[in-house]
């Protein structure tokens, strides 16, 4: 296991313990481990193993080509797509989960009931013993302000 990277004698020695379990537990079975499995026998998180089991693989280049078929080929910087949108989502998610965090504590539940589990006014109202024309009201001056701290 030598190449442009190097890896660390404790990783290869935890990948030689891992395919030793991995063996065995095929031998015995007849069926693949899970890497939660081996996690659990390791007393090592799942990302541990797999960043170990991941530690073998070659490295592989964005200009190497690959090949569709005999005349056409190209390369995997140009099939990487464009993240920008997974990101503009990743930041919203974490600014929205922020807004909500300093929201109090019925305000939060009216946003989490209406908007993460899909409730009516009506079902949020009857929870909360409130009224829906509150729930409304209430909705609203929570949107409102997020909105606000948003756009300062």
């Amino acid at each position: 296991m030598t190449g442009p990277i190097k890896v660390s004698r404790s990783i290869k020695e935890l990948l030689t313990h891992i395919n030793q379990i991995k063996e065995d537990y095929l031998k015995n079975t007849g069926e693949e481990i899970s890497i939660d499995d081996i996690a659990k026998k390791l007393k090592l998180t799942k990302e541990e193993v797999a960043f170990a089991i991941e530690s073998r693989n070659p490295i592989g280049s964005i200009d190497e080509e690959i090949y569709e078929d005999k005349s056409n080929s190209e390369t995997k910087i140009n099939q990487i797509k464009d993240n920008k949108d997974e990101t503009n989502k990743l930041l919203n998610k974490i600014c929205i989960s922020q807004l909500i965090k300093e929201l109090e504590k019925r305000e939060q539940e009216i946003i989490i009931l209406r908007y993460y589990q899909n409730k009516t006014q009506l079902e949020v109202a009857k929870k909360l013993g409130i009224s829906q024309v509150q729930v409304s009201r209430i909705e609203k001056k929570i949107l409102l302000a997020m909105r606000n701290k948003i756009e300062a």
